[in-house]
């Protein structure tokens, strides 16, 4: 689904599309899988439901999993203001320190322990 691309981020194609909620979602076992593959280190029990962090046209935003939402398919927030959609996209995934430093930076934090 991503593959390396720089030192801080992973590149995929998506299917991104506009929709009215207030988060960026993808399909929840989508999420499951890229976060146990570029989120965990294998070492005991860890979350594999914190919000994934994607970059679209310069915006960084969290994304989160949701079952009602098509494998491969990314919807975004129409407060994103992303111009041509729905459409075929290249879609940035921040790597997993990379992530976790922007998710604090918007306020995100995770449960403590983790």
């Amino acid at each position: 689904m991503f593959e390396r691309f720089s030192s801080g981020y992973y590149l995929g194609e998506m299917y991104v599309e506009p929709y009215d909620g207030d988060c960026a979602v993808i399909q929840r076992n989508d999420h499951e899988y890229v976060n146990k593959q570029l989120y965990t280190s294998g070492d005991g029990v860890e979350r594999i439901d914190a919000p994934l962090v994607m970059k679209l046209e310069g915006t960084h935003f969290p994304v989160h999993g949701d079952d009602s939402v098509p494998t491969g398919t990314l919807v975004i927030p129409d407060s994103l203001s992303i111009d041509t959609l729905p459409t075929r996209r290249e879609v940035l995934l921040a790597e997993g320190d990379r992530a976790m430093e922007l998710l604090r930076y918007s306020g995100w934090q995770s449960a403590p322990g983790t």
